[in-house]
């Protein structure tokens, strides 16, 4: 995928997340998500802000309160985003669809993997349903396999080959581990939630 379709892709799905939060209960954006020790609340804040980057003061600030430590700077700096109005972090979701912005640490790739992942870290918990592109979600699949830090997906899966049965792609050598391209993306950003939408001999090894 060229860069301008990885940002309608991206555009697309924080709007589908911004709608399916629009309906949530109370009770509903309190819920655990996929991430241990994040709310929804706190993902759909930590989607929002992708595009509102902070100042390089702003985040040194918060690197330095955070001990350095990528996670808890991103932990704390979305749960400190999530205290405001839920209506207004839908209304972010919508307002910067579209927007091209991004942190200074990071790419338009590593966007487009980290949208799709994290409605689904929200949906899938609250039994909820969001599309991923299949195309969109095989390209964001190959960026995972192959940047290392911070999954270190091909060394954690090393032992399988991993297949989709609704796109064209496919990786690694070993027992085979096969199901939608979806699932097979969560499963390479450490979501185990993922298993259940898998099958093959590889399974065995991979739980």
């Amino acid at each position: 995928m060229d860069r301008d379709e990885s940002w309608r892709v991206i555009a697309g799905q924080r709007r589908e997340l911004a709608d399916l939060l629009a309906g949530l209960s109370d009770a509903e954006w309190e819920t655990p998500s996929l991430c241990a020790g994040w709310r929804v609340r706190d993902v759909a804040a930590h989607v929002a802000l992708a595009p509102q980057p902070p100042s390089l003061r702003a985040m040194t600030a918060d690197a330095v309160r955070a001990g350095g430590r990528f996670h808890r700077l991103n932990h704390d700096v979305a749960v400190r985003h999530a205290q405001r109005p839920v209506a207004d972090l839908v209304d972010e979701l919508r307002r910067h669809a579209d927007s091209r912005r991004l942190p200074i640490v990071t790419n338009y790739r590593n966007i487009l993997f980290d949208v799709m992942v994290h409605a689904q870290d929200i949906a899938l918990p609250l039994g909820r349903t969001l599309a991923m592109p299949p195309a969109a979600a095989a390209a964001a699949a190959t960026r995972v396999w192959t940047m290392g830090w911070p999954f270190w997906a091909r060394r954690r899966l090393r032992a399988v080959r991993l297949t989709a049965t609704d796109v064209d792609w496919s990786v690694g050598a070993g027992p085979e581990v096969t199901g939608p391209i979806d699932a097979l993306l969560l499963l390479l950003t450490g979501r185990t939630a993922a298993l259940s939408g898998l099958t093959g001999p590889g399974l065995a090894h991979v739980a």
